[in-house]
């Protein structure tokens, strides 16, 4: 005994209706996950703040003492060199950390001392998407 099927198409259209919402689903929850995963989770390894400062720190008075006795050799004052040698030196650090992915911003850069010596002073705020810290930069340069 042969059993007779129906003609009607009312399963047929039910099936694909469940297989648009399904692939309506699946589309979403791709989407969530793709939006979710943007932002990287904080990497504990990563210490690219404290190399730059360690960088910023050992190379301050080295930078600035050759920039300033360069810049007095050429003809200016003792305050006026310290002053252009600081701020060369800020747009410097400025421009390597834009390289190495961390900012540098110096400011409160101030220039002290009477007679044969200057002492300059910066405050040096260094961040990136993990961390920020703040140090203070001073050097000494004597032109005597």
């Amino acid at each position: 005994m042969r059993r007779q099927l129906a003609k009607d198409e009312s399963g047929q259209m039910l099936l694909m209706t469940g297989l648009i919402l399904m692939f309506a689903l699946l589309t979403m929850s791709l989407n969530t996950v793709k939006t979710a995963s943007l932002g990287e989770p904080y990497d504990a390894h990563e210490d690219a703040v404290l190399d730059t400062s360690a960088e910023a720190l050992s190379i301050w008075q080295p930078l600035l003492e050759n920039r300033t006795i360069a810049l007095y050799d050429a003809g200016n004052n003792e305050t006026t060199s310290a002053e252009a040698a600081a701020q060369s030196a800020a747009d410097d650090l400025m421009r390597h950390g834009e390289a190495r992915g961390v900012e540098i911003i110096l400011s409160d850069i101030t220039v002290t001392g009477n007679g044969t010596t200057r002492t300059i002073t910066a405050s040096a705020g260094i961040a990136d998407s993990h961390a920020r810290l703040q140090v203070t930069l001073e050097a000494t340069v004597d032109f005597s």
